[in-house]
């Protein structure tokens, strides 16, 4: 019971930072927008926000072994609020490379929270679910999935109060609403998390932070570009081509963006029930590799009905996009359950931390290719890389061996 209480103070937690998290993004992408930066300016001001996501979940899994969960939790909440008020500080009369730069540096000071926060909530989930053969590896995998599936439902709702906060109350006044809502939960979050939460009860020695296992390091390689292959598209290419090419209003984008996470939400939650995932990781496994088939053909389908004279190019886009979020949300779900799953309890901070820092590099990838590759050659060429990056991860999936048991480094 002591467990769960902790388990669920952490993610009430995590709940709060993820609705912050999400209109952030929103406000900075959708703002400086409007005030003229370009495509490849937008991609840089959430760089830092993800390059600082490697080093967080690098070393934020040793600090979560070491010294307990409860430490990162409120480090990461903190910063986030450090975060949203220097962010408000900004003066609109600076140069354009000061505002870059000034940006760039809040949003690391983000990116560091943001990461802090989520590996102390998916480690945590470990010490709650007991794994057995009655049946443990399904309720993991349902507890993994409900985690993961929230959060993303709550970043969605994030994303569409990043764009009404910006259309009714402006940049500035909606900074200082976001840190004095999470001030009050990390208030709220005190006292609530016992200390010793996710601590190793033997040395971690400086090898741990590298030595992994065949199948740990296979599946945080295809987490790369399982992720890079979303926010080549999702981060700038989508919501700049809405607003500049289909012409929607800041409501408009942010209220599409904030439907397809919660869809993709809704869906990574429910993904136990219909993803194929029965015998425990093995099972999962052989779902995530065939799951992966089928998202690496998506892409590349949408960008062939763009080009279909008697088809809706909005309706096509738009559905697609849809389709590939759901598809999306079952092999990012079972990716995170396998994680998880592939751990043991004493080293779970470091193996989540490490799993995340390649979710980090995806996302970094994936966020500079999104301006780049929309600047240089549009939408349709972002959704063709994307198309590829899910082709290597697939394909790396299938390398990851069925047994558990069998676990040398690589």
């Amino acid at each position: 019971m002591t467990e769960t209480r902790n388990y669920a103070a952490v993610t009430a937690a995590y709940w709060g930072f993820t609705l912050t998290d999400g209109a952030l993004r929103m406000l900075v992408l959708l703002h400086f927008h409007r005030l003229g930066f370009s495509p490849i300016d937008l991609a840089f001001l959430f760089l830092l926000y993800e390059a600082m996501g490697i080093v967080t979940n690098f070393l934020g899994g040793w600090i979560g072994a070491r010294y307990g969960l409860r430490l990162t939790l409120y480090a990461g909440l903190a910063i986030q609020v450090a975060a949203l008020i220097m962010l408000s500080l900004i003066d609109p009369a600076w140069a354009l490379p000061v505002s870059v730069a000034y940006v760039m540096a809040a949003q690391a000071l983000s990116g560091i929270a943001k990461d802090l926060t989520k590996m102390s909530s998916k480690s945590a989930v470990k010490l709650v679910v007991k794994e057995d053969s009655g049946g443990g590896h399904s309720l993991l995998f349902h507890w993994v999935a409900l985690l993961t599936g929230s959060k993303n439902a709550l970043k969605g709702v994030g994303f569409f109060l990043g764009g009404f906060l910006l259309e009714v109350l402006g940049f500035q006044p909606a900074l200082w609403l976001m840190a004095a809502c999470l001030a009050a939960v990390l208030a709220a979050a005190l006292g609530f998390v016992r200390a010793d939460l996710g601590k190793a009860k033997t040395a971690i020695a400086r090898r741990d932070l590298f030595a992994k296992t065949r199948a740990i390091n296979l599946l945080s390689f295809a987490r790369v570009f399982l992720f890079a292959s979303r926010d080549v598209w999702f981060v700038v290419g989508v919501p700049v081509f809405l607003y500049e090419k289909l012409g929607w209003s800041f409501d408009q984008v942010g209220a599409f963006m904030a439907a397809w996470v919660v869809g993709y939400g809704i869906v990574q939650a429910a993904a136990p029930r219909f993803s194929g995932r029965g015998g425990g990781p093995s099972g999962a496994t052989v779902a995530a590799r065939w799951w992966g088939v089928v998202l690496a053909l998506l892409p590349a389908m949408i960008v062939w009905g763009l080009a279909q004279q008697g088809l809706p190019g909005t309706a096509v886009l738009i559905a697609g996009l849809f389709v590939f979020g759901a598809v999306f949300a079952v092999n990012s779900s079972l990716h995170s359950y396998l994680i998880v799953a592939f751990s043991d309890h004493d080293k779970v901070a470091l193996n989540v931390g490490f799993y995340y820092m390649a979710n980090a590099i995806g996302r970094f990838a994936g966020t500079l290719l999104s301006g780049l590759v929309y600047q240089l050659a549009g939408l349709e060429a972002c959704l063709l890389v994307s198309s590829g990056m899910v082709a290597v991860a697939a394909a790396t999936v299938f390398l990851i061996p069925l047994d558990r048991k069998i676990s040398p480094v690589l």
